[in-house]
């Protein structure tokens, strides 16, 4: 996952930084004071080390602040000793809370959480148009949205021919099915793909500007197949229906927030599957990825890092400096789980290029590398140094 926005806030900026992360949830009567309770404890912490008063008041004006984003989240927060650079929402509470003031932000805290950083467009349609929410959890900001869902759009196509009759009585001797009610059904059907129409016309400019990792369907179940039948093949790759939702109300409803959880949690785990196959293949070609927290610090010094992965809860003791450096070269970064998937040294690096002097992954075997033969033969004619320099004083 290419993370642009924190090289942008890490540039131009030599430190010293605070770093805070903190567990936000209120879903608790006494969340709240706990909360602060909890930054008091750390902003006395990194006031000791020699951070400024005025960014601490700063931070805590904001974390503080009565938030407008529901369940369980959590609040990463990087700053200088005059601003603040990040200030994100986390889609889920960070795996540690701390608050750090020196050189080098801590970046760790917040890249353990990129496979919950999944954006989504979700489609509420009826036949008369849709509601779209747009949802970047990777980069929210509480002050862009008083909701905390993104960017919003409703689409109304115009036509409102929207019901079709029901059988009545005769009209000039003919029944409710007579040319006039087909004339108007048909009216009605016309009105339905015009609006369709509209609502497909805006979610593929949407998606082609904003490329959300998934596109979310639901509404009248109608209305749906006629949007599937305008939407481009980019916008249907990315698309998901869950069903139980309606125009304007779906996510007040908990079973359509349950099935919205489910279905991100199943990309989730297909996300880490994939990346876990990409990474296997690679290492048993031997080229294309590295794995080993020496081996991954000697690409990323190349430049050769495209994207660096890590477990969680396994990382090598270097692994803030790793992190650093990818993000400092543009290189991508994702957490992978342990269920998903194994790394040597719990690190690896997938690479832009691959030359004679890119380190290898295979361990020799002592069967098929004759180096490690040879250095078990005992027949070869080499002799130790310390060996060479005891004939010597003999002769």
């Amino acid at each position: 996952m290419k993370l642009p926005w924190l090289k942008s806030a890490l540039e131009n900026n030599d430190g010293p930084f605070l770093s805070v992360y903190l567990d936000t949830t209120r879903t608790d009567p006494t969340a709240a004071s706990e909360l602060e309770t909890r930054w008091q404890q750390f902003r006395s912490q990194v006031a000791e080390e020699g951070a400024p008063r005025a960014i601490l008041d700063e931070i805590e004006e904001s974390i503080l602040r009565q938030p407008s984003i529901g369940g369980r989240h959590g609040r990463a927060i990087l700053a200088t000793d005059s601003e603040i650079v990040l200030d994100r929402v986390l889609p889920v509470p960070p795996h540690q809370e701390l608050a750090h003031w020196g050189d080098r932000p801590k970046l760790l805290p917040l890249l353990q959480l990129t496979p919950y950083a999944v954006s989504q467009l979700l489609i509420e349609v009826d036949r008369a148009g849709a509601d779209l929410h747009l949802r970047a959890p990777e980069d929210p900001n509480l002050s862009k949205s008083a909701n905390g869902r993104g960017d919003e759009l409703t689409v109304d196509g115009g036509h409102d021919e929207l019901h079709k009759t029901r059988s009545s009585g005769a009209d000039s001797g003919h029944s409710g099915h007579g040319w006039r009610s087909d004339n108007f059904e048909a009216r009605v059907e016309d009105s339905w793909e015009r609006n369709a129409e509209a609502v497909a016309e805006a979610v593929n400019k949407l998606v082609a500007e904003r490329k959300p990792h998934m596109v979310l369907l639901t509404g009248d179940v109608r209305a749906q197949g006629l949007l599937k039948a305008e939407l481009k093949r980019e916008v249907l790759d990315r698309l998901v229906t869950l069903s139980g939702g309606t125009r304007g109300v779906s996510l007040e409803r908990d079973s359509f927030r349950e099935e919205l959880a489910k279905a991100t949690q199943e990309y989730i785990d297909n996300s880490q599957r994939e990346l876990d196959e990409r990474f296997q293949e690679t290492q048993g070609r031997d080229i294309g990825s590295v794995s080993g927290g020496a081996r991954v610090a000697e690409v990323l010094q190349r430049g050769q890092v495209d994207e660096l992965i890590f477990i969680p809860g396994q990382e090598p003791e270097n692994i803030e400096e790793l992190l650093y450096q990818a993000i400092q070269t543009d290189a991508g970064v994702y957490a992978v789980d342990d269920e998903f998937t194994e790394l040597p040294g719990g690190v690896a690096a997938f690479l832009r290029w691959d030359d004679d002097a890119t380190p290898s992954s295979q361990v020799p075997s002592m069967s098929n590398d004759p180096r490690r033969e040879r250095a078990v033969d005992p027949d070869r004619d080499e002799v130790s140094p310390r060996q060479a320099e005891e004939e010597k004083l003999r002769s």
